[in-house]
């Protein structure tokens, strides 16, 4: 395999970043690189990806599609990703042959819950006590060693409570296991919390770092309801979780916009994910701040210096979920900032758009 291609000078204005993804991330990192003057090419395997509709151009083919991939890297000035599941030999074909960020190593770790968690503690930074679990046998092992409540995941894959269970017993962790089919997962402690909150931070290509005020986040049925800025941190917990963010960032040689999602109990801090992309969580910052998260990582994977992560108003941000959709003109008579993906199709649980609401920095 080739070894990945280096960004040797900035991409100027008129240039192209490709994205691997075209959902509503996808959408939103193009329509902040035309803000900057930069062209975005999507690549995705759906026919009708919500950011083909505000893209430059697009490529439909399967992720594994060496001819299609190949074409595409050679069309781009540099490439990113808008999830983290996009396979590894995507990145590799594509990294041969445009610089391309974050890197392999950002999205080996964020694939693997195991490997994720492991990574985090080996940087003494605090998780959830957890156990790799890979058959029945070692599921109720696990659970013996944990001693409690837990939640057994997939490794890989799985998002917004997919892939998840939680398990009271050993006997109920063996069962867990075996409705996820052999696939390799990992238990985790359950914990208890006083409440959730995230860093948004970016990383440079020359160590530059950013980082947004931690939203205060609340989840309804496993998937995030609303972000609220500022959160209930104080000026100490703030400083503690962007400096974990940055350890994190550091230590993965790390390229662009990412997400350290947090457990918060007093002035406690706990990482429970890693996300190596711009996050759901940080939409707001469109909003809230003169440059968003989806303008910073096009900064970042583009070799810009990094805007100001700063905030000019408090915000509230809200996810608008499956049939929520259908009441789009209630919404946009809210007096908020209304944001549609274009989705053409209304499912259950999916985010369909969402809205945020300002007020005066108090």
């Amino acid at each position: 395999m080739s070894e990945p291609k280096r960004l040797s000078a900035p991409v100027a204005p008129g240039g192209t970043i490709g994205i691997l993804g075209g959902g509503q991330l996808g959408r939103m990192l193009s329509l902040a690189a035309a803000r900057l003057g930069l062209k975005t090419h999507i690549f995705s395997d759906e026919a009708d990806a919500p950011a083909y509709q505000v893209c430059d151009t697009h490529t439909h083919a399967a992720y594994g599609e060496r001819t299609a991939l190949e074409t595409f890297a050679k069309r781009c000035d540099a490439i990113t990703f808008e999830f983290e599941n996009v396979p590894a030999e995507t990145v590799a074909i594509v990294a041969a042959l445009s610089p391309t960020s974050p890197g392999a190593r950002a999205l080996k770790t964020a694939q693997d819950r195991f490997e994720e968690k492991s990574f985090v503690a080996r940087l003494g930074l605090t998780t959830p006590d957890f156990q790799a679990v890979d058959s029945e046998q070692s599921a109720r092992a696990a659970f013996a060693t944990i001693a409690g409540p837990a939640v057994l995941k997939t490794r890989r894959m799985g998002y917004d409570g997919k892939g998840q269970a939680k398990v009271t017993s050993a006997d109920q962790a063996a069962q867990a296991y075996a409705a996820f089919r052999g696939a390799p997962c990992i238990l985790e402690r359950f914990v208890k919390f006083d409440y959730e909150a995230s860093v948004i931070a970016a990383r440079a290509i020359d160590g530059q770092f950013a980082a947004y005020d931690p939203p205060e986040n609340i989840h309804e049925n496993h998937i995030l309801r609303r972000s609220i800025v500022p959160s209930r941190l104080s000026r100490r917990g703030i400083e503690k979780a962007v400096s974990l963010a940055r350890a994190i960032a550091d230590a993965l040689d790390y390229v662009g916009v990412f997400a350290v999602e947090l457990f918060v109990s007093g002035d406690a801090l706990m990482v429970n994910e890693i996300a190596p992309r711009v996050h759901n969580s940080g939409h707001w910052t469109i909003d809230a701040c003169l440059v968003s998260q989806f303008e910073q990582h096009i900064r970042a994977v583009a070799g810009w210096p990094l805007g100001h992560p700063g905030r000019h108003s408090n915000a509230v941000m809200e996810n608008i979920i499956g049939e929520e959709a259908e009441h789009w003109p209630a919404y946009a008579a809210r007096g908020a900032a209304l944001h549609l993906y274009g989705k053409p199709e209304i499912r259950p649980g999916r985010k369909m758009g969402h809205f945020t609401k300002l007020t005066p920095l108090s």
